[in-house]
């Protein structure tokens, strides 16, 4: 609380030296408790949730009746007043300054101004990072279509064993179309999805944490886990089934891969302001980098789990490839409209 040091009482042994203190004490009160007493009722007001029963006078003179709390605090500290007056000081001090200098709102009026606006404005306060992210992830997905095209041994290096779960090249269109289904109790592409939902979640974290190395190994990430999409693809296209796969793709893909694209443009964001800060030093730069970029990151998390609940339920019940196709365009098309569409509210002039 404060910082303020810690003083240790120290023994009064005689008759005298206690009565001294406690007169001390009394005349010390007295001078001060009208103060006490008027900052107690004002942030208890405060604490009720009742700020329309404070004057205007006894709110502007609430730092003033803080700040002269604390320095009775320090004194009370330093002249070993009683213990009572100690504990009811500290105890004060504390409540009074969550009142002055806590935060004004609660994690649901916070919640309600950033879903409400102030993560759509950390998004388009980044929109070139966000187009250099699309242009690289679009640029992965065709290196990886081409060189599986061109050598099928090169989808073994990019898709990893497990998560293939035997869509290779080669694989028969019947074995690809059943994997597409909704079945109960065939795990179709379960496996693969589940792979590719905690690849993608491991995806976002990642491209955003390397951004500090002036954002080059997140450019790198974004490359690779979109060559390894395209890489599987192909595999579908080839066997004439590239619309059903993409159809069930994009029911969670597009809130998926959209939580990838905007992680990957927050660490590019980061990296590309320490590389050029402009006018600014480079530490308020990246103060102002960081705020921005937290914030895009926070409503990533947003979008993950939303990409969890259709990847485990919606896409499941839905079979027909042109509904799971409206599904997938519906959520990209909220994505969109929200980012570009939402603003945070006017700050009300005091």
């Amino acid at each position: 609380m404060m910082g303020l040091p810690f003083f240790r009482t120290p023994e009064i042994e005689t008759p005298a030296e206690i009565e001294a203190a406690s007169l001390r004490s009394d005349r010390f009160r007295l001078q001060r408790q009208v103060d006490w007493q008027r900052l107690d009722s004002i942030v208890t007001a405060l604490e009720n949730g009742r700020p329309r029963r404070i004057s205007d006078e006894d709110l502007l003179d609430l730092p003033v009746l803080y700040r002269k709390t604390a320095s009775g605090l320090a004194v009370a500290r330093e002249t070993s007043l009683d213990a009572a007056t100690l504990a009811y000081l500290e105890a004060l001090v504390q409540r009074a300054w969550f009142q002055v200098y806590g935060p004004r709102m609660g994690f649901t009026g916070w919640l309600r101004r950033f879903v409400g606006g102030g993560w759509s404005a950390a998004v388009r306060a980044i929109w070139l990072d966000i187009c250099i992210a699309l242009a690289v992830m679009a640029a992965g997905t065709l290196v990886g279509w081409l060189l599986v095209s061109r050598e099928p041994d090169w989808f073994y290096a990019l898709v990893p064993g497990g998560m293939a779960g035997g869509r290779t090249p080669g694989a028969g269109a019947a074995a690809l179309r059943e994997s597409l289904g909704t079945k109960p109790g065939s795990d179709g592409l379960s496996i693969f999805a589940a792979s590719l939902f905690s690849n993608n979640t491991g995806v976002a974290i990642m491209a955003f944490a390397l951004g500090f190395a002036f954002g080059v190994p997140t450019l790198l990430l974004l490359l690779y886990n979109m060559a390894l999409l395209g890489a599987m693809l192909w595999v579908f296209a080839d066997a004439g089934l590239g619309w059903e796969f993409a159809a069930w793709l994009s029911v969670h893909g597009t809130t998926e891969l959209g939580a990838i694209m905007l992680a990957g443009a927050a660490g590019l964001h980061v990296g590309r302001t320490m590389a050029f800060p402009g006018d600014r030093s480079i530490l308020a730069a990246m103060q102002a980098a960081g705020v921005r970029a937290a914030q895009v990151m926070a409503g990533c998390t947003i979008m993950l789990i939303v990409a969890g609940v259709l990847e485990g339920y919606v896409r499941q019940l839905v079979g027909d490839a042109a509904a799971r196709a409206a599904i997938g365009t519906g959520m990209l098309l909220f994505w969109l409209g929200y980012f570009i569409l939402s603003r945070p509210p006017r700050e009300r002039e005091t």
